[in-house]
């Protein structure tokens, strides 16, 4: 995958509607499509004038495509079905995985930040004030998860809230729930759960698009920074698209005539975005090392494995972390 400066953007961009217009003329289509962290009514709302902006810069058709939950996207893509997607970064291993796609950018908060939080919430009225509390009475407690192959909603909290105090959420509370953030918030705003987790950029959208829930709302626990979600492409579209494609999702907002306009754009999706970043596969090493942890700590204090299986099993999982870390410090050594 070739990556541009922001001046080779600049002009890859200038260059967009004459360079795609034999695509524009084929009645080309770019399917594209969103993590379901809320209802497809809600994501179509966000994302319609970002699609449609798209269009106007492409010269193609943008067509968006809603699917049920996190493994919905992930078999959309490796089918053929999706050309590119908004996804987690934990959805986004999968998708690498198994369904030949490639990170090409990567979502930039509204503040500039480099990434966000996940969390823990509870309704505001509650007595629970940190997740120590939380732990101590989860026998007691309704616990609302997030889907499974979420970063924030799952794996985060999995390992920093749950695995590193050695507790399995399934095991310690009364009664375990799945569901996506935006239902996870509400459940919490109406005391339909007692906990629950999310992240700092979905709980902001629900303050801003629902005051009256967010407001019943109180974060106890915040995990160390996860890297902002990533937008990911099939490997086997025309290189040429791809690398238009590209330029245009990290040009978006930054050049051009109508950039005051795209900047609103941006600021209306669901995140309240900032102009995207180039990016690769790379940014997913911290997400995977985190998958990594946790299989060796569920390993280590489960009962699954035994004697020898448990320690054979254990050395796999050693040899992969440590082959990320010695790729990690190869980057960090311009290796």
């Amino acid at each position: 995958m070739r990556l541009f400066s922001l001046l080779g953007m600049a002009l890859a961009c200038l260059t967009l509607t004459a360079s795609l217009k034999a695509l524009e003329d084929d009645g080309k289509t770019i399917v594209i499509s969103f993590v379901s962290t809320e209802s497809a009514t809600s994501l179509e709302a966000a994302w319609t004038p970002f699609m449609k902006a798209m269009e106007r810069d492409l010269g193609m058709k943008v067509k968006p495509y809603f699917a049920p939950d996190y493994a919905g996207v992930v078999e959309a893509l490796r089918f053929g079905h999706v050309d590119l997607a908004w996804m987690g970064n934990a959805s986004a291993i999968q998708a690498v995985d198994r369904a030949n796609v490639e990170v090409f950018s990567q979502m930039v908060d509204g503040d500039g930040s480099p990434g966000y939080w996940a969390t823990l919430i509870v309704h505001r009225d509650s007595p629970y004030q940190t997740l120590e509390d939380v732990l101590k009475d989860a026998d007691k407690l309704s616990f609302g998860n997030g889907d499974p192959n979420s970063t924030s909603g799952f794996l985060v909290p999995a390992y920093y809230a749950f695995a590193l105090n050695n507790v399995n959420p399934q095991q310690i509370f009364r009664r375990v729930t799945n569901a996506n953030h935006e239902a996870n918030a509400l459940a919490v705003a109406n005391k339909q759960v007692d906990v629950a987790t999310n992240n700092t950029m979905d709980l902001r959208r629900i303050q801003q698009r629902n005051p009256e829930a967010g407001s019943q709302i109180r974060v106890i626990w915040r995990s160390p920074l996860i890297p902002s979600d990533p937008m990911v492409y099939r490997r086997d579209l025309p290189d040429e698209l791809k690398d238009k494609i590209q330029a245009w999702m990290v040009s978006f907002g930054r050049f051009g005539p109508s950039v005051e306009e795209d900047r609103k754009i941006l600021a209306g999706t669901l995140h309240g975005l900032s102009p995207f970043r180039v990016s690769n596969n790379h940014q997913l090493i911290p997400i995977r090392q985190l998958a990594l942890f946790r299989q060796r700590m569920a390993v280590e204090n489960g009962t699954e494995f035994r004697g020898e299986a448990k320690t054979r099993r254990l050395a796999e999982i050693d040899a992969q972390l440590e082959a990320l870390n010695a790729f990690v410090d190869s980057l960090d050594k311009g290796l």
